[in-house]
């Protein structure tokens, strides 16, 4: 246990003077100049959707959780706010370890999620669960964030009623009550990752056994449970679609490293394909990655994989290939946008459809502001190419979609200002900076480029 009067402890006075260090960039613009092969090697961060679930399960227990491999992105720091004012002791690492941080929740004396602290943020609707549980009630503003579409608290109420949970819904807040949860057996009527995460913590102390059918299988899943499991919880068969879980008592500390992040991974092996580059994207998790891979072989693209590693080398002669999102460990609706830049510079006619969000196509139109020869038809989108593309002033609608306009950046004639990129930092630990090592021509305004030789 850490002192309350630690000097990096983030409570009350201490987290404004303190927390400053975390603040990103206020400019939202990045501004790219396309035409330059990514080369070298870029190392990846912390993946954001699984730590995002760990940090909800410290509210579990009132022992310290350690978390490492933690990203520096503005859904960490909004989720560290949250805890904050929830009134727990959040520690931060410094030098070496400043991608850890220690969890305290010690005393929960607001056991709520306000609007003012999760409106930039989806993933508010972890923090339900673990309260209910541990404090037998909650107070959750409904989730908002970037606008790809519906993402129903529905799922979650329902199956905390069957734990027995009482839930009211008003003013834009989830209330909810028990004295006890209970397991239960329950089927999810749809595949949902955060209703998987936020049931699988509520279960934990839930008093007898707690089943759960056609359950998400995502690496963060998995990731999850193996955390749960090291503080005391007795879960079986996270990362397949039935979990069990035994409820426990107590749980306790632990200390846990969130696993790598895919999506970023992803999004750079398809930049270094997508600008015929020699790329090294490094401390990732290949094995999370196989529908990708199956996708770029089609596509062209040469792959080498290593224990924790993989070499992608571009090519001039992209060939296109259909794609369709699915739940894992299908393709992720989190790199359509990405695949969609991939695809205006394959010859041929790719269709892309979107199965997992209903929203999801609002990058298109800043694509063919670009030059990309798009159609969307529904959950469709009709990607001709090979399009030349052009350095434009775009618009980024949500984080994804940011990163695709960075792509196709990337590979466009002149000059492109992305504006809105706040979106991109919610997911993507200094993008810039990474794309600069390995070559490119990217910058926030207010920096200067160095000359291109």
């Amino acid at each position: 246990m850490f002192s309350v009067q630690s000097k990096f402890l983030l409570t009350g006075r201490i987290n404004r003077n303190i927390g400053r260090r975390l603040v990103l960039p206020a400019m939202d613009k990045f501004v790219i100049r396309g035409g330059n092969p990514l080369l070298g090697t870029v190392r990846i961060s912390g993946a954001k959707n699984a730590a995002l679930p760990a940090m909800a399960a410290a509210l579990l227990t009132d022992e310290a959780v350690i978390l490492e491999n933690i990203p520096q992105v503005r859904d960490i720091e909004t989720t560290r706010k949250l805890l904050l004012a929830m009134g727990a002791e959040v520690e931060l690492g410094y030098g070496r370890a400043q991608h850890r941080t220690t969890i305290c929740c010690r005393q929960l004396s607001a056991p709520e999620a306000s609007y003012e602290l999760v409106k930039t943020m989806r993933a508010s609707t972890l923090v339900l669960g673990p309260l209910l549980a541990r404090c037998g009630r909650a107070r959750v503003s409904l989730p908002v964030g970037c606008a790809i579409g519906a993402r129903p608290i529905d799922l979650h109420i329902q199956c905390l009623e069957k734990l027995g949970a009482k839930i009211s819904q008003e003013h834009g807040y989830v209330e909810a009550s028990a004295k006890r949860l209970k397991g239960a057996e329950i089927v999810f009527d749809k595949i949902t990752v955060t209703g998987t995460e936020d049931l699988l913590m509520a279960s934990t102390l839930a008093e007898g056994e707690t089943v759960l059918e056609n359950c998400a299988r995502e690496p963060e899943v998995a990731d999850l449970a193996s955390l749960l499991n090291k503080m005391g919880a007795r879960v079986e068969g996270a990362g397949s679609s039935t979990i069990r879980i035994l409820g426990v008592d107590k749980l306790r500390g632990a200390k846990h490293r969130i696993i790598p992040d895919r999506i970023e991974a992803a999004t750079f092996i398809i930049a270094g394909a997508l600008t015929d580059g020699d790329l090294n994207v490094s401390g990732c998790e290949p094995s999370h990655l196989a529908a990708l891979f199956e996708k770029l072989h089609a596509v062209g693209v040469k792959i080498k994989t290593l224990s924790d590693s993989v070499r992608v080398e571009g090519s001039r002669e992209l060939k296109a290939a259909d794609m369709i999102t699915e739940e894992y460990p299908g393709f992720p609706t989190d790199l359509q946008a990405q695949y969609m830049a991939l695809a205006t510079q394959a010859e041929g006619t790719s269709v892309i459809t979107e199965n997992i969000f209903e929203n999801r196509f609002m990058h298109a139109l800043e694509l063919v502001r670009m030059g990309g020869n798009i159609r969307i038809e529904g959950r469709r989108a009709v990607v001709r190419g090979k399009t030349t593309m052009s350095g434009a002033a775009v618009l980024a609608s949500d984080l994804r979609a940011s990163a695709s306009l960075v792509l196709a950046a990337l590979v466009a004639e002149g000059e492109t200002i992305i504006d809105r990129v706040y979106h991109i930092d919610r997911g993507y630990e200094n993008i810039e900076e990474k794309l600069r090592g390995v070559g490119a021509q990217i910058r926030r305004l207010g920096e200067i480029l160095p000359k291109r030789h």
